[in-house]
């Protein structure tokens, strides 16, 4: 729906990269080196953050990208990602209210009450949902309010859900407990708890070097 838009999936190499699901597939349309000057850079979220906020060849393509990207941007936990490519040091940014306390072992402020936060020409959004109010967003600074609202309601985009526990300053605490017990499912995987465990041992490091640095 923007003009001249050329959408890639960009990933270590093309072909088809499995969602957390199992049961969804996504093509890889385009290498890293396929890749080297997006105008826009979108990180999303998952239970495959964790790993990804390791992968070297992502970290250095992230950090490689930046300088020359109109935007870089991230939906729910992708945000951890870019944290851990030092894109966020010293920057207020949000994710999944999961994740938040990730971002703090980053050195970045995390916010907990706005769906999209700015800095600069860093763009963080919130939990899942938020995507949609980011997509928005960056079509009105790309093309304009007009073309921003035109999508919208192209895509009927009218939120009116029928609950309202959508924040954590909303929900009971039964449904926190709730959600926080359907999210844990994904990390208790065996894959996840590794993953999680060595990103972990990556900040204590990295913090314990920065201390010494300092002394």
């Amino acid at each position: 729906m923007l003009p001249d838009a050329d959408i890639r999936f960009v990933w270590r190499e093309t072909g088809p990269v499995a969602a957390d699901s199992g049961v969804l597939l996504i093509g890889a349309t385009h290498t890293f080196d396929e890749t080297p000057a997006p105008d826009v850079v979108l990180v999303p979220g998952g239970p495959g953050t964790v790993a990804a906020a390791r992968d070297d060849a992502l970290l250095g393509w992230l950090r490689a990208v930046r300088p020359g990207a109109a935007w870089t941007t991230s939906v729910c936990s992708g945000s951890v990602v870019l944290a851990a490519a030092g894109l966020l040091d010293g920057l207020r940014a949000t994710s999944h209210w999961s994740t938040l306390p990730v971002l703090k072992t980053f050195g970045v402020t995390p916010v907990a009450d706005e769906r999209v936060v700015r800095a600069g020409d860093i763009v963080t959004a919130a939990g899942v949902s938020s995507g949609i109010d980011l997509g928005l967003w960056l079509a009105g600074q790309i093309a304009g309010d007009a073309r921003a609202r035109a999508i919208q309601l192209g895509i009927e985009y009218d939120p009116q859900p029928p609950y309202d526990s959508g924040h954590m300053s909303k929900a009971s605490a039964a449904t926190k407990a709730a959600a926080t017990a359907l999210l844990s499912r994904d990390l208790i995987r065996p894959a996840a708890l590794k993953a999680g465990a060595l990103l972990a041992w990556d900040r204590a490091i990295a913090t314990a070097r920065s201390r010494r640095k300092g002394r």
